[in-house]
């Protein structure tokens, strides 16, 4: 299949969520984690394997892979496609939930695990950072020591990553290499040389791609991303040219400087709340989730269920 989209996240939870093929998401952890054969991870306990990843009329839904690793540390493997400017303070919500939820009510601090947020992006997030690798951990700012190893996030940019050279391919390039789409079967297959289990996730794209209903789970999902970005889109362009229209509308009519950019500024706003409960409405004629509408809108459940019930 021409234009395959590796980064589409059911395809990617079939691949490295699914217990029958955890031997190439510990491949992935591993490589991704920097671990040897003295310390790498052996086994691993899916979390979440009921959670499907589109509701029964196929709109958007969170998607990622929750697991349990045989040392005990929580893992969450997220994968994020369209830019994202707060990616540092989702990834951080999610971790802080997944550390939590280790404890039930009562429980000494004592069996808190480590955590590890892995998020895997089709764009550059970090302007400063050259590597396509950043780590990041608790530390004291003067001496750089970590309080704490339970905390560990990581971000993979795939924009900024090039394989240097093939015959010297670490684990983690492998896996990087292959979702990246950057590179042809051929040399894949090249790569699979020293990575094994590239090899068995180019077999399994071939057997996902041939069956009917994955292949039609997988559009159904592609359509539902280009869907919500477009909604996305349409809300900002029509909001900003509808507050530019009515800011300099105001400005003018204030006729100073000042009285220009007021207006300027409050039309804007005028117009993106305005084109926000109408992005709302159609959204919820499609029967998308109040929350996720939430997320896009900026509006608050209450303002939406409101809107809902007129």
């Amino acid at each position: 299949m021409e234009n395959f989209n590796r980064l589409n996240d059911l395809y990617f939870k079939k691949l490295l969520g699914d217990k029958k093929r955890k031997n190439l998401t510990l491949s992935f952890l591993n490589g991704v984690l920097n671990k040897d054969d003295k310390n790498y991870f052996t086994d691993i306990s899916f979390l979440d394997k009921d959670n499907e990843p589109l509701t029964l009329d196929g709109k958007l839904s969170k998607l990622d892979i929750r697991a349990d690793l045989n040392d005990g540390t929580q893992v969450d493997i997220e994968v994020q496609v369209c830019p994202f400017k707060l990616m540092a303070e989702r990834s951080l919500y999610y971790w802080s939930k997944m550390y939590s939820e280790q404890l039930e009510k009562g429980a000494e601090y004592k069996k808190l695990k480590k955590a590890i947020a892995i998020n895997l992006l089709a764009f550059d997030y970090l302007e400063d950072e050259q590597e396509w690798h950043n780590i990041y951990n608790l530390l004291n700012v003067k001496s750089h020591k970590k309080l704490t190893d339970h905390i560990e996030i990581h971000f993979l940019e795939l924009p900024k990553f090039t394989l240097k050279d093939m015959r010297k391919i670490r684990v983690s390039e492998a896996w990087l290499a292959y979702f990246s789409g950057k590179y042809s079967k051929e040399e894949l297959e090249e790569i699979a040389m020293t990575t094994p289990a590239i090899k068995e996730a180019v077999e399994f794209e071939d057997t996902f791609l041939q069956d009917k209903i994955e292949r039609r789970a997988y559009e159904q999902r592609e359509k539902a991303i280009r869907d919500y970005y477009s909604y996305m889109n349409a809300f900002k362009e029509e909001g900003l040219q509808q507050g530019l229209e009515q800011g300099l509308q105001q400005g003018l009519q204030q006729g100073l400087q000042q009285g220009l950019q007021q207006g300027l500024q409050q039309g804007m706003q005028k117009g993106l709340y305005q084109q926000a409960i109408q992005t709302a409405k159609n959204m919820l004629k499609d029967k998308v989730d109040i929350k996720l509408i939430s997320k896009y809108t900026n509006l608050s459940v209450e303002e939406i269920k409101k809107i809902n019930e007129e």
